[in-house]
């Protein structure tokens, strides 16, 4: 295999373990935002700092202001003196239409995820926008 492929095989299953950090019970999601071989920054899905860190409502929804693992890792360069320009986000699932946004916005130039969400408007979008998109099968054998 080539070395390109191991990194992104090792950073997607870093993402996986940082997914463990997130309190939602139905999907826990993690996202690495790496550029030059360094992880600038991370994320994963829960509620804004502050709240409770309960993500599902009495009837095991979503609640609405809880934040995607690819928003809380963009937003935490914007508090940052990094910049994500040119970086890879390395995220569990893939993006939604709203995270590809803040994905092409942030200058992120390449995404590999390893599970494919039920809406692919996002991935479309990516694609439109020129951001590479890479999916890579979960391994379950080796973390």
């Amino acid at each position: 295999m080539d070395k390109q492929l191991e990194l992104d095989k090792r950073y997607i299953r870093m993402a996986a373990i940082w997914a463990e950090n997130s309190y939602c019970q139905r999907r826990k999601v993690g996202a690495l935002i790496v550029k030059d071989k360094m992880i600038i920054s991370d994320g994963y899905n829960g509620t804004p700092s502050g709240f409770e860190n309960v993500c599902e409502d009495e009837n095991n929804l979503t609640k609405p202001y809880v934040l995607h693992a690819e928003a809380n890792a963009i937003t935490k360069i914007a508090r940052s003196n990094n910049s994500s320009e040119g970086a890879t986000m390395y995220v569990t699932a893939s993006p939604c239409i709203e995270c590809s946004k803040l994905i092409i916005q942030a200058g992120i130039r390449r995404v590999v995820y390893s599970e494919h969400y039920r809406l692919e408007d996002g991935v479309e979008l990516l694609h439109r926008a020129g951001v590479e998109v890479v999916y890579i099968e979960p391994e379950t054998t080796k973390i």
